[in-house]
């Protein structure tokens, strides 16, 4: 699966994405995820299956939903402690249990 971790400015959502690889990794699972900032989304949602946005970019939320929509990808908004999750096996905990209900290709 392939995964856009966006926020404002690509700096949090890296360490998301570090976290939540080397947590697949760990898993056995094949998933790639990488940090994307806000303003190059647009470029590059086509790349992705799941977009996951940072909790300070909910106000965009749907219409990052709406250009996700578009191009096939599902979105899930983070929680607002996410950035707790030292290991990335909360954060992957949630891709799984979100994905398992979401439409599309990540169902």
């Amino acid at each position: 699966m392939r995964i856009l971790v966006v926020c404002g400015a690509g700096a949090s959502s890296t360490f998301v994405a570090q976290r939540l690889q080397r947590a697949a990794v760990s898993a056995g699972l094949d998933l790639q995820a990488e940090a994307v900032p806000h303003v190059a989304l647009a470029a590059r949602i086509g790349e992705a299956e799941l977009v996951l946005i940072g909790p300070h970019l909910t106000q965009v939320a749907d219409s990052i939903r709406e250009d996700a929509a578009r191009h096939g990808a599902s979105v899930i908004v983070l929680p607002e402690d996410i950035f707790t999750d030292r290991d990335g096996r909360r954060t992957l905990d949630l891709i799984t249990n979100a994905t398992a209900s979401l439409p599309g290709p990540t169902a």
